[in-house]
């Protein structure tokens, strides 16, 4: 049975780890693996930059299948690397990051989404990108989006403003400015 955000009391699907949000799809018992583990295992955790992510998520694998009985079994016999079972995005002053199952990361320049409404957020972040200034403007749009179209989405939403630093993982300047029509 599914049960809709507004019945749990104080959870969200975003927790916060210094200064950086992290949110999570998938089984909700990864909330609860990840709150613990982010706490318990604090000088193992480090998300400035796409190198510091893939190394957190080195570190903390084998501790997800020791500590948290993480089932690992869940991909083809033939996949090429273990399934952490875990995607997500990162976003802090420094950028906003994908990390996904085979602990692969990525560096979003403009916007991302992921979950099942992820491409109705998407199409919604990009249709919306260049023509509204507010950024919480344009996330609440694409959230309400995934939520209206995608019966795996639901609301209630909770939206985080991030001020970003002038430079990307790789020390390359970021640009401010944003494509104007």
């Amino acid at each position: 049975m599914a049960v809709r955000g507004e019945y749990f009391g104080g959870r969200t699907k975003i927790l916060q780890v210094k200064n950086s949000f992290i949110g999570t799809t998938g089984a909700t018992a990864h909330g609860n693996v990840l709150e613990h583990l982010f706490e318990k295992h604090k000088a193992k955790i480090s998300f400035g930059s796409m190198k510091e992510i893939f190394d957190t998520y080195l570190r903390l694998h084998p501790i997800l299948k020791s500590e948290y009985f993480l089932n690992t079994s869940e991909g083809e016999d033939d996949d090429d690397y273990e399934s952490s079972q875990i995607d997500g995005l990162i976003a802090n002053p420094n950028g906003i990051f994908g990390m996904f199952s085979w602990r692969e990361v990525y560096e979003y320049e403009k916007f991302w989404a992921i979950g099942s409404g992820r491409d109705l957020a998407l199409g919604a972040l990009f249709a919306n990108y260049d023509s509204i200034k507010e950024p919480e403007q344009i996330a609440e749009m694409a959230v309400n989006a995934a939520c209206e179209f995608d019966d795996g989405c639901g609301l209630p939403m909770t939206i985080h403003s991030i001020e970003l630093n002038q430079t990307n993982s790789l020390g390359l300047i970021k640009s401010k400015k944003r494509n104007q029509k």
